[in-house]
């Protein structure tokens, strides 16, 4: 190889040369990282919620934690997937409490509540505490409710209208989960769960990692949810998940086994929001061809859908309401609100 015609550098700091543009010295410290302090950090629940509370069932030392926001209107009564907390529907909340109330539920072993067996996840103990946390709440008369549940609580949900042993229940809203998909993934699940970071130094992490290499789209809604999900460690020094999905295996067959023909049952107008075409199974596409439910499948988003896209979803919910008429009392009947008027 040819030797260069250039004089070769000569070494920063030299005796009679000017210190480089590119030398430490001369560069200004870099500013605190946005990704880490600001982009991730945590955003409050009451940005989007009016008000918390525990709710303590009783006779027993179960106490529930729920989020609510509206005052008018049906209840939209939301049950977060399997790992997530009321908290995941804390941005669509804020958009349908405009024309309705929006009450989210923490259940059981998962967000702020608290149980006298926090590992107890079978699809009966978790309806049971759905129906004690309603009565609790509303006695014995409810207002109109539309049931509305993510994966696993999508579950809880369609056995919750299907038991009919809560009155007033006026629609059910299923998001992203078919028997069939769910049934053939939990093979996989235990190694899905063991493959996904453990250990998070910082919440500001935590809600990185769920964005860029978890279950997330949307930071504003991972900023919000993600935190509720978590606990600290002391022994290790850092945040882990709150629930331990892992040991509750023995629940999950339960939770979806039967689930359609289950969903298919149930009386009241049925709405079914999936991520994708591929999800829905056998039962379900003869049902949706009878017409025994509404189905949307909602692009561009992932397995949370009320997450990733809280607008969309809230719009979705609120013309499912007004498509079936539910009001603050059941079904309006046109000409019946005419006379009142």
């Amino acid at each position: 190889m040819e030797s260069s015609n250039l004089s070769p550098l000569q070494e920063e700091g030299s005796e009679g040369q000017p210190p480089s543009a590119f030398s430490p010295d001369s560069i200004p410290p870099r500013p605190a990282s946005q990704s880490s302090l600001e982009k991730y950090s945590r955003l409050e629940w009451s940005d989007y919620f009016d008000k918390e509370e525990d709710v303590t069932i009783p006779e027993t030392n179960n106490v529930f934690h729920v989020y609510m926001a509206g005052s008018k209107g049906p209840v939209v009564f939301c049950l977060h997937g399997g790992g997530y907390s009321g908290l995941s529907f804390a941005l669509s909340a804020s958009k349908i409490k405009e024309r309705a109330q929006v009450v989210a539920m923490d259940l059981r072993g998962h967000g702020k509540s608290s149980t006298d067996n926090d590992l107890d996840l079978s699809i009966e103990t978790l309806s049971n505490d759905v129906l004690a946390v309603l009565k609790t709440i509303y006695g014995n008369s409810p207002p109109a409710i539309i049931l509305v549940g993510h994966s696993m609580g999508g579950s809880v949900a369609v056995h919750v209208a299907a038991s009919k042993a809560m009155a007033n229940v006026h629609g059910l809203v299923v998001v992203d989960v078919v028997e069939g998909t769910a049934m053939a993934s939990l093979v996989h699940m235990q190694k899905i769960l063991s493959n996904r970071m453990q250990y998070f130094p910082t919440i500001e992490k935590a809600v990185e990692w769920s964005v860029r290499g978890g279950p997330l789209r949307n930071v504003e809604s991972a900023r919000i949810s993600i935190p509720s999900t978590l606990k600290y460690d002391n022994a290790k020094k850092c945040f882990t998940y709150r629930t331990s999905l892992e040991e509750t295996e023995k629940y999950w067959k339960g939770w979806y086994e039967g689930l359609s023909e289950k969903f298919l049952s149930c009386s009241v107008p049925k709405l079914l929001l999936l991520a994708g075409t591929d999800r829905l199974d056998r039962l379900l596409t003869i049902g949706q061809m009878q017409g025994k439910f509404q189905m949307v499948v909602v692009r561009h988003t992932g397995h949370a859908i009320q997450e990733d896209v809280p607008e969309e979803f809230a719009s979705l919910v609120l013309n499912f309401i007004s498509r079936n008429r539910i009001g603050p009392h059941g079904v309006e009947i046109p000409a019946l609100i005419q006379r009142q008027q």
